[in-house]
């Protein structure tokens, strides 16, 4: 049984497998829709662009033709500028019959709080961040939750490319932050950089970002994205300074990218499905997490692989709540996965909120395929489950790590399972839990 179990399993992963690939054209649909979105030909034209390479058919709306001021200082009449220009120059430019692309040319654009609202009459529009485009740092402007600072809605069929950066100036806040509060209260997490709320069918391509306020990319309510040569990094003292942030999404994929910030490189919480990652180096931060909290849906469908951890303080993790409703962590590959002197490398904790806080979250069949490196913890594979649900099948296959920390430390390296059940195959390396 558990043979055709396993088997069942990886036939599973194989067709995501094939459908997350660079080079499959998974053409995607939505309600709205009134036809296809060409992935293959979206990504080339993305790309074409980074080269210099531009459609002469398409319309350029520029946002100094609009009004937009350059320059780096926090000028009031720069910054009221700005966001009159670039909102009005998107406006032109989401409304236009044809194909048509907005331009932010190079140069410095600081710039307030601002949302390019759809939906739009062409698929895709085109946005093409060619200079650096600066947060304000009075942390008053900003609305609050609900609203980042720069912010993409209610778009079907978009593309976001062109080598340019988003700066948020994060430093400017970070310190007003409360450390002995919780991450998650309201009133902790500040701005993100950049959010796409409501987006399918969009490409986020060779785009910087740098110093977020809060997160870096937040992505919720969004169908079929696609984020590739990302460069995002932030110190890594830096707070909740996610690089990308999926909550309610369906259809992510993230690859060829560096992240290396003070939280999450990548985090996938409440109702996030069928997510692939591929080839992203993660470092420094807190590894690539799964958390599942009180009252949410179901995370399920995520595919890890091809990766590399540098001195992340955590490798592959999913973590839970207590919870008061039951909910599910399912359908989950980690595999191909490089470490380097990661503090923990496999870490499953359903009892993040506190020992005594037994999570009633069932997490089920999650892999982990060809895990190597070095961890500088004794315990490199943590699972500790919950007693109300048991992991179950969880596998692990061809572990390959080993310890890199402190020579004076004498504990064994080990494994630690609890309340899991955990099959495996191949080398184990630290040895199985017994």
């Amino acid at each position: 049984m558990a043979i055709a179990r396993r088997a069942c399993t990886n036939i599973a992963a194989i067709c995501l497998l094939l459908c997350y690939s660079e080079e499959v054209s998974c053409e995607v649909t939505t309600g709205e829709a009134t036809g296809k979105f060409n992935v293959s030909a979206a990504n080339a034209h993305a790309n074409a662009i980074n080269r210099g390479i531009l459609d002469p058919t398409a319309k350029v709306f520029n946002v100094l033709q609009f009004g937009a001021k350059p320059g780096d200082k926090e000028d009031r009449h720069n910054i009221d500028s700005n966001h009159m220009a670039f909102v009005k120059a998107f406006e032109a430019a989401c409304h236009h019959e044809g194909k048509a692309r907005l331009v932010i040319p190079r140069g410095t654009f600081v710039l307030g709080p601002v949302t390019f609202m759809g939906p739009c009459n062409n698929t895709p529009l085109i946005v093409q961040i060619q200079g650096t485009i600066k947060a304000i740092t009075d942390i008053s402007e900003f609305p609050g939750r609900g609203e980042e600072w720069v912010n993409f809605q209610n778009i079907n069929g978009l593309v976001v490319t062109g080598g340019g950066t988003f700066d948020g100036q994060g430093a400017s806040c970070w310190k007003y932050r409360d450390t002995k509060d919780d991450n998650n209260a309201p009133s902790q997490r500040l701005p993100a950089n950049v959010q796409f709320v409501e987006v399918s069918n969009a490409i986020v391509r060779g785009i910087t970002s740098v110093n977020s306020k809060g997160f870096h990319y937040f992505i919720t309510g969004c169908k079929n994205i696609r984020l590739y040569h990302l460069n995002i990094t932030a110190p890594d003292e830096s707070p909740n300074t996610d690089g990308i942030h999926i909550s309610q999404s369906d259809v992510v994929k993230i690859a060829k990218s560096y992240i290396g910030t003070g939280d999450d490189c990548v985090g996938m919480i409440r109702g996030s499905s069928n997510v692939s990652v591929k080839k992203v180096t993660c470092g420094p931060g807190h590894g690539i997490s799964l958390g599942k909290y009180d009252n949410e849906t179901d995370v399920k469908g995520i595919i890890v692989k091809d990766c590399t951890l540098v001195g992340t303080q955590n490798g592959l993790r999913i973590k839970t709540y207590e919870g008061k409703s039951a909910s599910r962590a399912s359908s989950m590959i980690f595999q191909d996965i490089v470490m380097k002197n990661v503090k923990h490398p496999i870490i499953i904790d359903q009892f993040y909120g506190g020992k005594d806080k037994d999570s009633i979250v069932k997490i089920n069949d999650i892999q982990f395929i060809n895990i190597t490196g070095t961890s500088v913890s004794k315990v490199a594979v943590d699972i500790a489950c919950s007693k109300h649900h048991p992991c179950q099948n969880v596998h692990l296959s061809n572990i390959n790590l080993k310890y890199s920390g402190n020579d004076n430390d004498q504990a064994p390296f080990s494994s630690s399972c609890v309340n899991a059940h955990v099959g495996y195959h191949g080398l184990q390396l630290p040895p199985p839990c017994r």
